[in-house]
C-alpha cells in the first residue's frame, strides 16, 4: 500500500469519493489507517474532519492540476465502461486450479469502445492504450501499460488510484512496497530485473532508516494476509499497476512528467486570488485586494490577447516543406561534398599539392563540375572567380555593367578600416549615385532617398539598401539571362568540345601519315 506522508495524503486525495469499482476504496482506506496508525506512534495524527483546513486544501486540489479536465473526460469513459449493465463486461475466469477475479479481454474492450464511442478499431486501440498508460485499467500479467485486441486480460484500477486524486508518491513508499513483495513467496509477486535494481538502489540510499522501512512492510504484509484470497490478488495487481504508472519499467512512456507550459499556467499567483472575484463573495477580510487582483487579472489576460494576435501575424511554414527544402538542397551540393565524392584537387593541407591555391589563374582548364555550380544561384556565381569573371563580361555586353561594379564597391567597402571609410563613401557615390555620376545605376525612388539620408552621417553599411536592391535586379533578371545565354553554355560544354577536337587532330594526323607511307 502507498504510505505517503499523511498530511500531504490528505492534501492529494479528493473528498468523498463514492464511485468504487469492486468495493475495494473502502478496503484500501481501511488499510491505510491501519499503516498510519503504526506511523503515527513516530508523529501526530493529522486532522481530516471536514473543519480542518486540510479539508478544504483536498476539494481544489484536483482542480489545479493542469491535466484535471483531460482526466475528467477519461474517467467519465471508465465509469460508463465499468457499468454493470452496459459496460465492458467483466467476470470471473475459472481455470483447473485456480480463479481471476474481476477481469476483461481486450477484444470486449475495443469492441465496446467501436460501438458505443463510433470510432474505428485502430482509434479505439489508440484511445484505450492512453487511457492505459495512465493507468485506469491495466494488463494482469504484464509491467507494461499497453492493450491488446486480443484475448489478454485486464483489470480495471481502483478510482482511489486514479491520477485525479494527484498523487505524489515517495521513494519511501515505493521501497515500501518494494520490501513487502519480497516478503510474500508467490510467484506472481517476484520482482522483476530492474525492480530488484531499484530495490537495491533504495536500500542504500535510505540505508539508515531502513529498519523503519522494513517495519512499515511487515505491517502492510500481516494486513494483506488477513484478507481473502480473491481479493488479494485484485489488491495487489492494482497496487502493482500504481507503481506501474508512477515507477515505469524502462522503455515505457512515464505519463506522470507535468508540462512545463501547463505547471506555468497552473501556477500563476492570479488564480487563486480571482476565484473571489468569479464566485462573486462578498467577504470583509479581502475588500482592499480585490480591486487589484481584477486589475492584475485584466493586465495578465491583455497580454495573452497580445501574444495570441502575434503569433496569428506571423508567418509559419509547414515541416514537410522544410524538410523538402532540405533534402533538395543536399541532393544539390552532395556532388562537391569532400566526405561523398572525392574533390578534384586535393587538399593542400594534407597532400602537399597546391593546385588549389592557383586554380584561379587557370581560367582555361575550368571543370565542367565547377561550371555547373555557378547554376545553382547568383552567390555561388560571383563566390568563383572566374565564375564573377565571366559574369562581368555578360553584363557588359548587356550594357549593365555598372551593376556588379556598385555592388563589388559596396562589398569592399564594410572591409576597409575607419580612417577611409569616409573617402570610399564619397568615391562611390560620386561614381555611381550622385548627380554627375560616371557609371550610374538605376534604383528606385525609395532606396535613392534612404541612402542619400544615411549619408549625412556615412558608415560602412549607408549603401546596403542600395546595393540589396541592385543584387536583387542582377538576380531576377541578369543572371537568369546569363544561364540562358549562349556565353555561358558554350562555356559549359568547352571541355567536351576540347575533348572533341583533339580526337580530330589526332585522326586527321593519323590519316596523313598513313597517305605518306603508302606513297
Amino acid at each position: 500500500m502507498v504510505t505517503m506522508n499523511s498530511e500531504q495524503s490528505a492534501c492529494r486525495r479528493k473528498p468523498g469519493e463514492n464511485s468504487d469499482i469492486g468495493g475495494t476504496v473502502d478496503r484500501y482506506r481501511t488499510r491505510d489507517n491501519q499503516v498510519n496508525q503504526c506511523n503515527n506512534q513516530n508523529g501526530d495524527a493529522v486532522d481530516k474532519s471536514p473543519g480542518s483546513p486540510t479539508y478544504h486544501i483536498t476539494a481544489s486540489c484536483a482542480e489545479d492540476t493542469p491535466n484535471y479536465l483531460v482526466y475528467q473526460k477519461m474517467e467519465a469513459i471508465v465509469e460508463k465502461m465499468s457499468d454493470e449493465v452496459t459496460g465492458v463486461p467483466v467476470k470471473t475466469v475459472k481455470n483447473f486450479m485456480t480463479k481471476t477475479p474481476s477481469v476483461f479481454t481486450g477484444t470486449d474492450l475495443i469492441s465496446w469502445m467501436m460501438k458505443t464511442m463510433a470510432i474505428d478499431d485502430q482509434e479505439a486501440l489508440h484511445v484505450a492504450h492512453l487511457m492505459a498508460s495512465h493507468g485506469y485499467f491495466f494488463p494482469i500479467d504484464d509491467h507494461c501499460l499497453t492493450v491488446k485486441n486480443d484475448n489478454t486480460f485486464y483489470r480495471f484500477q481502483t478510482p482511489y488510484f486514479w491520477p485525479s486524486n494527484c498523487w505524489e508518491p515517495e521513494n519511501t513508499d515505493y521501497a515500501v512496497y518494494l520490501c513487502k513483495r519480497t516478503m510474500q513467496n508467490k510467484t506472481r509477486l517476484e520482482l522483476a530485473d530492474y525492480e530488484a535494481e531499484n530495490l537495491a538502489k533504495l536500500q542504500k540510499m535510505f540505508s539508515r532508516k531502513w529498519e523503519f522501512i522494513f517495519m512499515q512492510a511487515e505491517a502492510q504484509s500481516k494486513v494483506d494476509k488477513k484478507r481473502d484470497k480473491l481479493e488479494r490478488k485484485v489488491l495487489d495487481s492494482q497496487e502493482r499497476a500504481f507503481w506501474d504508472v508512477y515507477r515505469p519499467m524502462p522503455g515505457c512512456v512515464n505519463t506522470t512528467e507535468m508540462d512545463i507550459k501547463k505547471a506555468c499556467r497552473s501556477y500563476r499567483p492570479v488564480s487563486k486570488s480571482s476565484k473571489h472575484l468569479q464566485l462573486g463573495i462578498a467577504s470583509t477580510d479581502i475588500p482592499s485586494q480585490s480591486e487589484p487582483c481584477a486589475v492584475s487579472l485584466i493586465e495578465t489576460l491583455s497580454k495573452e490577447i497580445e501574444v495570441l494576435k502575434a503569433r496569428l501575424d506571423r508567418s509559419s511554414t509547414k515541416v514537410s516543406k522544410v524538410s523538402e527544402a532540405l533534402i533538395a538542397y543536399f541532393e544539390q551540393y552532395i556532388e562537391y561534398d569532400p566526405f561523398f565524392i572525392q574533390p578534384e584537387l586535393t587538399n593542400p593541407w594534407i597532400s602537399d599539392n597546391s593546385e588549389m591555391w592557383e586554380q584561379d589563374k587557370l581560367a582555361k582548364e575550368v571543370s565542367t563540375r565547377r561550371v555547373k555550380r555557378w547554376a545553382f544561384s547568383l552567390q555561388e556565381l560571383l563566390q568563383d572567380p572566374v565564375g564573377r569573371e565571366q559574369f562581368t563580361r555578360f553584363l557588359d555586353k548587356e550594357f549593365s555593367g555598372e551593376n556588379l561594379k556598385f555592388w563589388e564597391a559596396v562589398q569592399e567597402l564594410k572591409t576597409l578600416p575607419q580612417k577611409e571609410v569616409q573617402t570610399k563613401v564619397n568615391e562611390i557615390w560620386n561614381e555611381f549615385l550622385g548627380p554627375d555620376a560616371s557609371c550610374p545605376i538605376n534604383v528606385d525612388s525609395q532606396s535613392y532617398e534612404i541612402t542619400k539620408k544615411n549619408l549625412q552621417k556615412p558608415d560602412r553599411w549607408c549603401f546596403d539598401i542600395a546595393a540589396a536592391h541592385v543584387y536583387h535586379l542582377m538576380k531576377s533578371d541578369s543572371y537568369s539571362r546569363y544561364l540562358r545565354s549562349e556565353m555561358y553554355k558554350d562555356f559549359l560544354s568547352g571541355s567536351k568540345k576540347k575533348t572533341s577536337v583533339k580526337g580530330i587532330r589526332s585522326i586527321v594526323s593519323f590519316s596523313g601519315r598513313r597517305d605518306t607511307a603508302t606513297s
